[in-house]
């Protein structure tokens, strides 16, 4: 017998369903309410449950799952050219089961509550970056327009705003420099925050045998090695190294007709914060290689312009991940690759 297949189309209370009776061929479109979802699916033979990697996409997975069922996640951008008619839920979730029978489609792996966490650290600490960021620049503007010039980056930046503050005494208004004071002491919180956000994922990497091995490639710290393993979930999902790479947008963009293909900028897909850590990671190794002269990155920069290098040893970079932990390996600098062999 075949297990039937269910397309789920998300939402915050009403759920759309679509799935196809095996036995009579009737197509079934039916919608659930948030809370009796589960209701709904316990009462049903083991089947196949696709849904879009949406919010709350994952949460709904591991639940699913409990109760028996197989649950399949795909990228919406894949499921989109399945929308035959005027896009409502009932047509996307006839999409998504569509799209999921397809031999050749590509899934995301369900993450457990625990990489889900780990991720939550980071987009907060993320967004506080963000906001420390434009704090600075607001009080730098500021100040600016008093004729305080604050030296570039952040750490000098900060340790010269008190004494502009002090300068500043008398020539501008009390409710001013209050107001500035009350920012900088706001901007020292912000930095309280963001260590303690990392002093977290430091504790959470003791435990995790994986992370330990991801910062022991060059150019992988612990933000990296962290981030990987909570947004990845199972590197056995990707067949390869450069399937990992094109992931995470590292790969060439590809132009092509009659045969022939132009290869053009890297791609930028994938996820923005991972790509941005590893680019990061690869820049500061090319930089510290300057000096300290390494074969493969000597090679490249005698031919190719700083930035191409500096995305090429990313794609590298982002290739050994995949082979550390979809193959069970420890890094091994000097290690060559079978002729062949996918890396």
């Amino acid at each position: 017998m075949q297990n039937t297949i269910y397309g789920l189309d998300l939402a915050k209370r009403v759920m759309q369903l679509h799935w196809v009776d095996w036995e009579t061929g009737e197509i079934h479109r039916k919608q659930v309410r948030r809370g009796k979802l589960l209701e709904f699916f316990v009462n049903r033979e083991p089947g196949l449950i696709a849904m879009e990697a949406c919010g709350s996409a994952h949460y709904w997975a591991r639940e699913l799952g409990k109760l028996g069922h197989e649950v399949r996640l795909i990228a919406a951008q894949f499921v989109r050219p399945f929308v035959k008619t005027n896009k409502n839920d009932a047509a996307d979730a006839a999409a998504i089961w569509e799209a999921v029978q397809r031999p050749d489609m590509r899934f995301v792996a369900v993450k457990s509550v625990e990489q889900q966490s780990v991720l939550a650290l980071h987009r907060v600490r993320e967004q506080l970056i963000k906001i420390r960021t434009m704090q600075i620049n607001a009080i730098r503007g500021l100040l600016y327009e008093f004729g305080m010039d604050l030296p570039q980056g952040r750490e000098r930046g900060m340790k010269e705003i008190p004494g502009a503050l002090t300068e500043l005494e008398g020539k501008v208004s009390a409710m001013a420099l209050d107001t500035l004071r009350q920012q900088l002491k706001r901007l020292g919180e912000l930095d309280k925050d963001i260590a303690a956000i990392e002093k977290r994922l430091l504790l959470w990497k003791k435990d995790q045998e994986d992370v330990v091995r991801l910062m022991t490639i060059p150019g992988v710290g612990l933000l990296t090695a962290t981030a990987i393993l909570a947004t990845v979930g199972d590197m056995k999902s990707f067949r390869s190294g450069r399937e990992f790479a094109s992931f995470l947008g590292l790969v060439p963009r590809q132009s092509g007709t009659g045969g022939k293909v132009r290869l053009l900028g890297i791609s930028k897909r994938g996820d923005t914060y991972l790509r941005s850590l590893l680019v990061h990671g690869a820049r500061a190794v090319v930089n510290f290689q300057i000096n300290n002269r390494n074969p493969w990155i000597d090679k490249l920069r005698s031919r190719r312009p700083h930035n191409v290098v500096v995305i090429a040893l990313a794609n590298k970079i982002a290739r050994t991940i995949w082979a550390l932990l979809a193959k069970n390996r420890q890094y091994d600098p000097n290690y060559s690759p079978k002729v062949g062999v996918a890396a």
